[in-house]
């Protein structure tokens, strides 16, 4: 296909009598300031397809995101709309606010797994057992980043984090909280799915469901959640591409990728 269906920013142009061909700029959805993420982590890729995504649909003077505590609580400096921050797991419950107050914004909470999965578990179930017509992104790197790796609820059976240095084990610590399949559960749910940033392809993907829960949500649609497989060098101990392959042999196994729940409604909403 043309380059242009593939890079939607391609442009040439011509200086000091060289033709140049820009295929990607920086979407205005994100500030024009350098994160503190660790080198190699796909916290930045996130933002940037959440950026894209409210570029795309021309949302960016209505949207108002709700930072979560974590690796990602500095979010409100990179996405460039109206943020608030919300107490450590409650990320859910105050977008619930945000969203009753001002139906026609387009609010999204942002979050990590230690965020969302563990302290703040029961807001964001009840979120989702309510129906509340927010959109949530839901980062999952298998540990706590932010303080140091330790052991989260979503970290693998036998992997090692610095809370679980022989390995998390089953019989005492129990087993993965698998957050996309237990939301799909709930009657309020609307559209709940897994991606994966580990390659261009699964990154592609990843903003098609990413514009798709945005769409449900200002469409009125109810409750939607993109869940994205992420990966930690620093905590992991590997190198980013290292992270990257790791991640694709253990992380997609154990939590599959795919559509959990998609509403009927929903069904033609494919971006």
């Amino acid at each position: 296909p043309p380059r242009s269906t593939l890079f939607p920013y391609t442009t040439l142009f011509r200086s000091d009598n060289v033709t140049e061909e820009v295929v990607y700029k920086r979407p205005d959805g994100l500030t024009s300031v350098n994160t503190h993420y660790c080198p190699g982590c796909t916290h930045g890729t996130a933002h940037r397809l959440v950026a894209e995504v409210i570029d795309e649909m021309g949302i960016k003077g209505k949207t108002i995101g709700v930072a979560s505590v974590g690796c990602s609580v500095f979010a409100y400096n990179y996405i460039n709309v109206d943020f608030v921050q919300a107490p450590h797991g409650r990320a859910p419950a105050m977008a619930t606010g945000v969203k009753r107050l001002l139906p026609d914004r387009a609010v999204f909470t942002y979050q990590g797994d230690g965020d969302m999965i563990s302290i703040g578990t029961a807001e964001i179930v009840h979120a989702a057992a309510r129906g509340e017509n927010i959109t949530v992104i839901f980062l999952n790197n298998a540990n706590y980043g932010m303080t140091g790796g330790q052991m989260a609820p979503t970290t693998l059976p036998g992997q090692k984090t610095t809370s679980s240095p022989a390995g998390r084990d089953v019989e005492v610590q129990g087993y993965p909280v698998k957050a996309s399949e237990m939301l799909a559960t709930l009657d309020g749910a609307t559209y709940v799915v897994r991606r994966s940033l580990h390659d261009p392809k699964n990154i592609r993907l990843a903003k098609k469901a990413i514009r798709t829960a945005f769409e449900v949500q200002m469409r009125g649609l109810g409750f939607s959640m993109v869940e994205l497989l992420s990966i930690c060098p620093t905590n992991w101990g590997f190198s980013p591409i290292e992270s990257m392959h790791w991640m694709e042999e253990n992380m997609v196994s154990y939590y599959p990728l795919g559509d959990y729940k998609v509403h009927p409604a929903v069904a033609n909403l494919r971006f």
